[in-house]
Protein backbone atom coordinates (compact mmCIF):
# COMPACT_ATOMS: atom_id res chain seq x y z
CA UNK A 1 0.00 0.00 0.00
CA UNK A 2 1.21 3.49 -0.85
CA UNK A 3 0.94 6.48 1.40
CA UNK A 4 0.25 9.81 -0.34
CA UNK A 5 -0.41 13.39 0.69
CA UNK A 6 -3.14 15.40 -1.03
CA UNK A 7 -4.64 18.85 -0.52
CA UNK A 8 -8.44 19.12 -0.35
CA UNK A 9 -10.33 22.39 0.05
CA UNK A 10 -12.52 22.87 3.11
CA UNK A 11 -15.87 22.49 1.32
CA UNK A 12 -14.89 19.18 -0.28
CA UNK A 13 -13.49 17.87 3.01
CA UNK A 14 -16.75 18.78 4.70
CA UNK A 15 -18.67 16.75 2.09
CA UNK A 16 -16.31 13.80 2.54
CA UNK A 17 -16.75 13.96 6.31
CA UNK A 18 -20.55 13.91 5.87
CA UNK A 19 -20.23 10.79 3.72
CA UNK A 20 -17.95 9.18 6.31
CA UNK A 21 -20.56 9.81 9.00
CA UNK A 22 -23.54 8.69 6.88
CA UNK A 23 -21.92 5.48 5.68
CA UNK A 24 -20.04 4.72 8.90
CA UNK A 25 -16.58 4.51 7.36
CA UNK A 26 -13.87 3.64 9.87
CA UNK A 27 -11.67 6.52 8.71
CA UNK A 28 -11.03 9.08 5.97
CA UNK A 29 -8.58 6.83 4.15
CA UNK A 30 -11.16 4.08 3.67
CA UNK A 31 -13.77 6.58 2.46
CA UNK A 32 -11.39 8.22 0.00
CA UNK A 33 -10.27 4.79 -1.33
CA UNK A 34 -13.91 3.80 -1.85
CA UNK A 35 -14.84 7.10 -3.52
CA UNK A 36 -11.75 6.83 -5.72
CA UNK A 37 -12.70 3.29 -6.83
CA UNK A 38 -16.18 4.52 -7.75
CA UNK A 39 -14.73 7.43 -9.69
CA UNK A 40 -12.35 5.13 -11.55
CA UNK A 41 -15.17 2.76 -12.49
CA UNK A 42 -17.30 5.63 -13.78
CA UNK A 43 -14.39 7.15 -15.68
CA UNK A 44 -13.20 3.90 -17.22
CA UNK A 45 -16.47 3.47 -19.10
CA UNK A 46 -16.04 6.85 -20.79
CA UNK A 47 -12.23 6.84 -21.15
CA UNK A 48 -11.79 3.36 -22.64
CA UNK A 49 -13.97 4.09 -25.65
CA UNK A 50 -16.60 1.40 -25.95
CA UNK A 51 -15.79 -1.30 -23.39
CA UNK A 52 -18.16 -4.12 -22.48
CA UNK A 53 -20.40 -3.35 -19.52
CA UNK A 54 -23.26 -4.67 -17.45
CA UNK A 55 -26.08 -2.26 -16.76
CA UNK A 56 -29.20 -1.98 -14.65
CA UNK A 57 -31.88 0.09 -16.33
CA UNK A 58 -34.54 1.21 -13.84
CA UNK A 59 -37.61 2.93 -15.17
CA UNK A 60 -41.13 3.80 -14.06
CA UNK A 61 -43.90 4.05 -16.60
CA UNK A 62 -47.62 4.64 -16.96
CA UNK A 63 -49.15 1.20 -17.41
CA UNK A 64 -52.18 2.71 -19.13
CA UNK A 65 -50.21 4.76 -21.64
CA UNK A 66 -51.40 3.73 -25.09
CA UNK A 67 -49.43 0.81 -26.53
CA UNK A 68 -46.43 1.58 -24.28
CA UNK A 69 -46.15 -1.96 -22.89
CA UNK A 70 -46.12 -3.35 -26.43
CA UNK A 71 -43.52 -0.82 -27.60
CA UNK A 72 -41.26 -1.59 -24.62
CA UNK A 73 -41.60 -5.34 -25.16
CA UNK A 74 -40.78 -4.91 -28.86
CA UNK A 75 -37.72 -2.79 -28.00
CA UNK A 76 -36.33 -5.45 -25.67
CA UNK A 77 -37.13 -8.27 -28.10
CA UNK A 78 -35.31 -6.39 -30.85
CA UNK A 79 -32.27 -6.24 -28.53
CA UNK A 80 -32.70 -9.68 -26.92
CA UNK A 81 -28.97 -10.39 -27.14
CA UNK A 82 -28.32 -7.60 -24.60
CA UNK A 83 -31.15 -8.36 -22.17
CA UNK A 84 -30.18 -10.71 -19.33
CA UNK A 85 -33.25 -10.43 -17.08
CA UNK A 86 -36.11 -8.15 -16.10
CA UNK A 87 -38.07 -7.52 -12.94
CA UNK A 88 -41.57 -6.04 -13.19
CA UNK A 89 -43.25 -4.43 -10.16
CA UNK A 90 -46.75 -2.93 -9.92
CA UNK A 91 -46.39 0.29 -7.90
CA UNK A 92 -50.05 1.27 -7.96
CA UNK A 93 -53.08 0.95 -10.24
CA UNK A 94 -51.43 2.75 -13.15
CA UNK A 95 -47.68 2.75 -12.50
CA UNK A 96 -45.15 0.00 -13.06
CA UNK A 97 -41.43 -0.15 -12.35
CA UNK A 98 -39.09 -2.36 -14.31
CA UNK A 99 -35.47 -3.20 -13.75
CA UNK A 100 -33.76 -4.63 -16.81
CA UNK A 101 -30.30 -6.14 -16.59
CA UNK A 102 -28.35 -5.44 -19.76
CA UNK A 103 -25.00 -6.62 -21.08
CA UNK A 104 -23.10 -5.37 -24.11
CA UNK A 105 -20.77 -2.68 -25.32
CA UNK A 106 -21.21 0.62 -23.50
CA UNK A 107 -22.63 2.52 -26.47
CA UNK A 108 -25.17 -0.23 -27.25
CA UNK A 109 -26.38 -0.38 -23.64
CA UNK A 110 -26.64 3.43 -23.46
CA UNK A 111 -28.53 3.54 -26.77
CA UNK A 112 -31.05 0.93 -25.61
CA UNK A 113 -31.52 2.73 -22.28
CA UNK A 114 -32.12 6.06 -24.01
CA UNK A 115 -34.63 4.43 -26.36
CA UNK A 116 -36.60 3.12 -23.37
CA UNK A 117 -36.31 6.24 -21.21
CA UNK A 118 -37.47 8.56 -24.00
CA UNK A 119 -40.63 6.57 -24.79
CA UNK A 120 -43.82 8.57 -24.23
CA UNK A 121 -45.30 7.39 -20.92
CA UNK A 122 -41.97 6.57 -19.25
CA UNK A 123 -41.91 8.92 -16.25
CA UNK A 124 -38.47 8.19 -14.85
CA UNK A 125 -35.43 6.28 -16.00
CA UNK A 126 -31.87 5.76 -14.87
CA UNK A 127 -29.06 3.57 -16.15
CA UNK A 128 -26.32 2.31 -13.85
CA UNK A 129 -23.34 0.76 -15.66
CA UNK A 130 -20.30 -1.09 -14.42
CA UNK A 131 -17.40 -2.47 -16.47
CA UNK A 132 -17.78 -6.09 -17.52
CA UNK A 133 -14.48 -7.85 -17.03
CA UNK A 134 -15.97 -11.34 -17.24
CA UNK A 135 -14.67 -14.03 -19.53
CA UNK A 136 -18.07 -14.31 -21.25
CA UNK A 137 -16.78 -12.18 -24.10
CA UNK A 138 -15.11 -13.76 -27.06
CA UNK A 139 -11.97 -12.46 -28.71
CA UNK A 140 -14.12 -10.14 -30.81
CA UNK A 141 -15.36 -8.40 -27.64
CA UNK A 142 -19.00 -9.38 -28.18
CA UNK A 143 -21.18 -11.26 -25.77
CA UNK A 144 -21.80 -14.84 -26.88
CA UNK A 145 -25.06 -15.93 -25.32
CA UNK A 146 -26.07 -19.57 -25.23
CA UNK A 147 -28.80 -20.54 -27.65
CA UNK A 148 -32.32 -19.91 -26.43
CA UNK A 149 -33.96 -23.25 -27.10
CA UNK A 150 -36.96 -22.46 -24.91
CA UNK A 151 -38.16 -19.55 -27.06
Amino acid sequence: MHRITISIDDDLMEEIDKIIKQKNYQNRSEAIRDLTRTGIQNSSLSVEGNPPCVGALVYVYDHESRELSKRLTRTFHDQHNMTLASLHVHLDHGSCMEVSMLKGNTDEVERLAEQVITERGVRYGKLIMVPDNSTAHGEDGHHHAPSDEHE
